[in-house]
C-alpha cells in the first residue's frame, strides 16, 4: 500500500501525489457507508493492482483539520484578500473569516489589496484599522500595484506551509495567484457594479505548488458561517479576548451581561475595540438563534 496526499478533486476523482507524480484514485464504496468523504490535502493510502491503472484510496490518515466549505483537509495558515475599495473595506465581513480560520486552528494572514485606490483622507481610518489587527497580532500585509515587491513579501510566509486563500469576492484573489504563479492564467473576474461584487471564476480546489510550499484557491463562496461554533468556544476565536478572560469573575463567562466580565471591562477601557466586542455580539446571537441539530 502506497501513500501520498490529495492534490486535487474533479468529477468523482482523487489526484494523489506520491513524491513524484500525480495518481489518479477513486474512492472506496466504504468511505461513502460511513459518511465520509476523501479531501483535498488529506494524507491517504492507496492501492494500485495494475502500474499505469488508476488507484483507489483505502484509508484517510488522521487530519490536523478540516473545512466544509470549500472541503479541504490540513491546512496551516490562511491568507485572507480583503480590497480596501471596489468592494470597500469590510470589518465585519474580515472578523467573520478570522472568526472561522480560529476555530479550526488555521493561522489567518490578513491581505489587504488595491491600496492605490485610496483617496485622501482615507488612508488614516484604515491606517487605524490596520494598527488593531496587528496589535490583535494579525500579520497584515498591504498591496499595491508592484507584483513583484507582492511576491517577494509572500515567498518566505508561503514557504513549507500550506495555505489557503480566501476573502471577499472581487477582491484580486485570481489576479493575486496569477502574479504568483503566471502560468495558471486563470480568468480573472469582472467586478460586477450593479451587485458590488465579483462573478465566481474557479470551479474546484486545487492544492498548486508555489514558494516551496502549496497554496489552495477557495471557490464557490465569499463567507464563513458559524454551525460547527459553540457559544462557550466563540470568545476563543477572538484573540484579545484571550487575553483578558481568565481575569472574567465567573468561569466560562460568555462576556454578555455577566457581572465583573474583564472583556467588557476591556473595552470600556478601549483594550479591546468596540467594534471588535460588538461584532462578537452579533456573532454570539447568531450563534444562540442557531436551530439546534439532531
Amino acid at each position: 500500500m502506497a501513500q501520498g496526499q490529495i492534490r486535487k478533486a474533479l468529477s468523482g476523482y482523487y489526484y494523489v501525489y506520491d513524491g513524484h507524480q500525480l495518481i489518479q484514485c477513486r474512492g472506496r464504496g466504504v468511505f461513502r457507508n460511513r459518511g465520509e468523504s476523501p479531501l483535498v490535502g488529506d494524507i491517504v493510502e492507496y492501492t494500485m493492482e495494475i502500474e499505469g491503472s488508476d488507484g483507489t484510496i483505502q484509508k484517510i490518515l488522521e487530519r490536523q483539520n478540516e473545512l466544509v466549505r470549500p472541503p479541504i483537509a490540513n491546512i496551516d495558515q490562511g491568507i485572507l484578500v480583503f480590497s480596501v475599495k471596489e468592494p470597500n473595506f469590510n470589518t465585519i465581513l474580515l472578523d467573520r473569516f478570522l472568526v472561522v480560520l480560529e476555530s479550526f486552528h488555521v493561522h489567518p494572514i490578513i491581505c489587504l489589496t488595491k491600496m492605490d485606490l485610496l483617496e485622501n483622507g482615507e488612508h488614516d481610518e484604515l491606517k487605524s484599522y490596520i494598527a488593531d489587527y496587528q496589535n490583535m497580532g494579525y500579520t497584515v500585509l498591504q498591496t499595491y500595484k508592484d507584483e513583484e515587491e507582492l511576491v517577494e513579501r509572500l515567498q518566505p510566509i508561503l514557504k513549507e506551509k500550506t495555505t489557503v486563500l480566501a476573502g471577499q469576492s472581487g477582491v484580486g484573489k485570481s489576479t493575486l495567484l496569477n502574479t504568483l504563479i503566471p502560468d495558471l492564467n486563470l480568468k480573472t473576474g469582472i467586478i460586477s457594479q450593479s451587485l458590488g461584487r465579483g462573478k465566481h471564476t474557479t470551479r474546484h480546489v486545487e492544492l498548486i505548488e508555489v514558494c516551496d510550499g502549496l497554496l489552495a484557491d477557495t471557490p464557490g463562496f465569499s463567507s464563513f458561517d458559524f454551525d460547527d461554533i459553540d457559544k462557550e468556544e466563540l470568545g476563543a476565536c477572538f484573540p484579545e479576548m484571550i487575553r483578558v478572560a481568565d481575569d472574567c469573575k465567573f468561569r466560562g463567562c460568555l462576556h454578555l451581561k455577566e457581572p465583573k466580565c474583564a472583556v467588557k471591562a476591556a473595552v470600556e477601557t478601549g483594550e479591546i475595540r468596540d467594534y471588535r466586542y460588538k461584532h462578537y455580539e452579533q456573532f454570539m446571537q447568531e450563534i444562540m438563534d442557531r436551530k439546534p441539530r439532531y
